[in-house]
């Protein structure tokens, strides 16, 4: 299998006058192209961090990050990312929230006209691309958000807790959709969430990070066929897989 994305010993101490923070201690693992990992741990452990890092907006205090066999040193065009808010701008309309990176880069042409209405019908906001973000429901803002990250047909999607605020009906329609376009655009998938539930049912690995700095303690493989739908969540191999994650993060004896 090859290694698309690489994180080799990265290690980060926050200092400030009076004390460094010690938050990640050799962090170690690679993802294969096109494959969906979930990030899950106790609260503190450096998961998003991790994700900044992953993604070029926190240069690591030691270690590297690979990407297609180039270090990371700044967030490149090549990886797209969502955080848990939206971050979308009021006073632009949805398709033109859509365009703002290629805007950008001033790469605004009937081409990227054209991709950005695509993205608007696949993400079901078609009817919205005059409407504006406060106009929007929050899945429906998170939808929007995933749509300008996809607009540059990025490599890697880095996904920071996207659904964390949404009530758990619309949390569940977002993850068939989540996976929906990761099958749809074959996208390699780095997604951290608080969810156990959650990171069980999108991903092919659960990486588990824990401790005080945050050390990768366990990497639970999901072998759970795709693809899926949410009848899978009663079946008795996915209850396995949830009890066996969450024992890696600590919260079962």
């Amino acid at each position: 299998m090859t290694l698309f994305l690489q994180v080799q010993h990265v290690s980060q101490i926050y200092e400030n006058s009076s004390r460094a923070l010690h938050a990640l201690q050799n962090i170690n693992f690679g993802v294969a192209r096109g494959e969906f990992v979930c990030i899950v741990g106790t609260s503190g452990s450096g998961k998003s961090t991790l994700l900044r890092i992953l993604g070029g907006l926190l240069p690591p205090t030691s270690g590297r990050v690979m990407l297609a066999g180039k270090e990371i040193d700044q967030p490149p065009p090549s990886i797209g990312f969502v955080f848990q808010k939206s971050n979308l701008m009021p006073w632009r309309t949805v398709k033109d929230n859509v365009l703002l990176p290629l805007e950008i880069q001033g790469r605004i042409n009937n081409v990227a006209q054209e991709r950005a209405q695509a993205l608007l019908s696949v993400m079901g906001l078609a009817d919205f691309a005059d409407a504006y973000p406060a106009q929007l429901s929050g899945g429906m803002a998170q939808r929007l958000a995933l749509a300008r990250a996809l607009i540059q047909e990025p490599h890697l999607l880095l996904l920071d807790e996207p659904f964390g605020a949404l009530d758990a009906l619309t949390r569940e329609r977002l993850n068939l959709e989540v996976l929906s376009i990761w099958e749809r655009f074959a996208q390699t998938v780095v997604m951290v969430t608080h969810s156990i539930d959650e990171a069980v049912f999108l991903a092919d690995r659960v990486l588990v990070l824990g401790g005080s700095p945050g050390t990768l303690t366990d990497d639970i493989r999901i072998p759970l066929p795709r693809p899926r739908t949410l009848d899978l969540l009663g079946e008795p191999a996915y209850g396995r897989l949830r009890v066996a994650v969450r024992r890696a993060i600590g919260e079962m004896s």
